[in-house]
């Protein structure tokens, strides 16, 4: 039976910091014991980076006549027309190092003319109609959570730029509770997602870093991977249909349980980044919320055996629903952080839900394999650290910026085949790039996601910032994304493309991939509005 859900109870999720991830309120100092640390192993003395007063970041002028204003205020009234500088610099990019050194220093350009709050799909479809009709670039803009340059207001040549906040869209519009989908608007944010569904006594199940601001409509923008996507898959194996505003009108996609009628159209839109339309609505698979939890850490003697094990896990009929192997250095580390004894070798975490029956059936059989393959149960310790502390990472990147130390992640896929050499020709490019006189670099990766025929590889860098914190780390992303596609990887395996990767669009997709891409676009956004400067590589 499919039920009209009722109004959903408001997003209360604090503003995001102007020049740092997340809520301001989460701040911290950086710890005395971390900062010894850090002197030994990078071999520089963290130095204070603190940003500029906000005040005296420098923003351009808006482009936008009062003509245009008032039309854009026809459709989603005066109050949600926005032109203030507090409003433009908090939607002038994301959260990426390059983002944030930027606001830090004061440099807010690019910035957006005006940013627009509409709230339905209707007021969207028709502001990208103006906007087209206008030549006025557009960029949606969800929890702003993007680390790789995918909200960077680019006005691609255009006489203006606006960002488009989905806030607005925040509803579950729809439960169906015996086919178990949900439909909800783009701007819903994960907790509130998830608070609403716990109504019902049910789960979307997908848990990213970013799961505090990021949407449900930047999940299928971007092909978001939860930690727990051995069980329940990546956010676009969620995805049962979705709708999209488009300069040419409204694209529906998919709302089947299967069809043969063509290509399904729902891959055109998962992973589109806000290129070929602005996702406004997403139909999707729901679960009943588990009855139990249970988490395991194990060790191995080393890396290659770890990744053997989760290789195993991953091809078998049993798995857990989440499963990631730190490397020797990321376990250490870990330890270090959580004020344990490290253990030789590497550590992985394992999580199984559901039922309690199928929790103890399925914990049973990993055991088994994990043991046969070289593993050491250790104990849950470990992963109610790791789950205690899950959503801190970012917050320390922030402390560890404003104390001059520059820490950051980047990622990529690849086969099993692949994964190990990859892995080490990642290390070594980052290592080459970053250790220097300036610095020493600490480079440390884990697997976050398996599947049957290869696995995803997440590495942390950290390293001093040198008195060019923007130009080092730069190098360092172009030698390890170079390394990443000479040795079999994607380029991007959840971060998504933005402009970070885009120099690297044509190689992942071939000319005539890339061409089929530019097709899409023509015949959705033939005037080029649509978040200009992203994801497709250029002709």
């Amino acid at each position: 039976m499919n039920h009209d859900a009722q109004a959903s109870p408001a997003d209360t999720a604090p503003e995001m910091s102007w020049f740092a991830w997340g809520d301001p309120d989460k701040a911290t100092e950086l710890d005395p014991g971390l900062r010894d640390l850090i002197a030994r192993v990078l071999r520089t003395d963290p130095r204070a980076m603190p940003p500029v007063p906000e005040e005296r970041v420098e923003l351009p002028a808006s482009r936008l006549d009062e003509r245009l204003r008032a039309e854009f205020a026809g459709i989603v009234g005066t109050e949600h027309v926005r032109t203030d500088d507090p409003t433009r610099l908090r939607h002038s990019g994301g959260k990426s190092t390059p983002d944030l050194l930027a606001r830090r220093a004061g440099e807010a350009v690019p910035a957006p003319d005006a940013v627009l709050f509409p709230a339905d799909h209707d007021q969207v479809e028709r502001l990208l109609a103006l906007c087209s009709d206008e030549g006025v670039a557009v960029v949606p803009f969800g929890g702003g959570t993007s680390v790789v340059g995918g909200l960077t207001p680019l006005d691609g040549g255009l006489a203006a730029v606006v960002t488009m906040d989905l806030r607005r869209l925040n509803r579950l519009i729809s439960l169906d509770r015996t086919s178990l989908t949900a439909v909800l608007e783009a701007g819903v944010r994960t907790p509130h997602a998830e608070a609403m569904l716990a109504e019902h006594g049910l789960t979307l199940g997908h848990m990213p870093q970013s799961y505090e601001y990021a949407t449900i409509g930047g999940y299928a923008a971007t092909r978001s991977s939860g930690q727990a996507s051995a069980g329940y898959g990546r956010f676009e194996d969620m995805v049962v249909g979705m709708k999209a505003a488009t300069p040419r009108g409204t694209l529906e996609a998919g709302g089947h349980p299967a069809s043969a009628a063509g290509p399904d159209l729902r891959g055109l839109l998962v992973g589109s980044e806000g290129t070929l339309g602005v996702i406004t609505e997403v139909a999707v698979r729901v679960r009943p919320r588990p009855e139990k939890v249970v988490d395991e850490a194990w060790s191995f003697p080393d890396h290659a055996t770890g990744v053997d094990a989760l290789r195993t896990l991953a091809q078998s009929d049993v798995r857990p629903t989440m499963a990631r192997l730190s490397d020797e250095t990321e376990t250490f580390v870990n330890a270090a952080l959580g004020g344990r004894e490290a253990v030789p070798g590497c550590q992985a975490v394992l999580g199984f839900e559901g039922t309690e029956e199928e929790v103890e059936a399925r914990a049973r059989t990993v055991r088994a394999t994990m043991e046969a393959v070289g593993g050491t149960l250790v104990g849950p310790d470990p992963v109610a650290h790791w789950r205690e502390n899950r959503f801190n990472a970012p917050y320390l990147r922030d402390t560890l910026l404003s104390a001059g130390i520059l820490a950051e992640t980047l990622e990529t896929a690849a086969s099993w085949s692949d994964l190990l050499p990859l892995y080490r020709a990642v290390v070594a490019a980052l290592t080459e790039a970053l250790d220097d006189d300036e610095s020493g670099v600490l480079v440390q990766c884990h697997v976050s996601h398996t599947y049957a025929t290869g696995a995803s590889l997440y590495f942390t860098v950290a390293t001093g910032a040198g008195d060019d914190p923007a130009g080092r780390w730069g190098r360092a992303k172009r030698a390890a994304s170079d390394a990443i596609v000479a040795n079999g990887g994607t380029i991007t395996h959840h971060h998504a493309v933005g402009t970070d990767h885009r120099p690297w669009m044509t190689r992942e997709l071939g000319p005539l991939g890339a061409e089929v891409l530019r097709a899409a676009k023509a015949a959705l956004d033939p005037r080029g509005v649509l978040n200009p400067g992203k994801l497709l590589p250029d002709a």
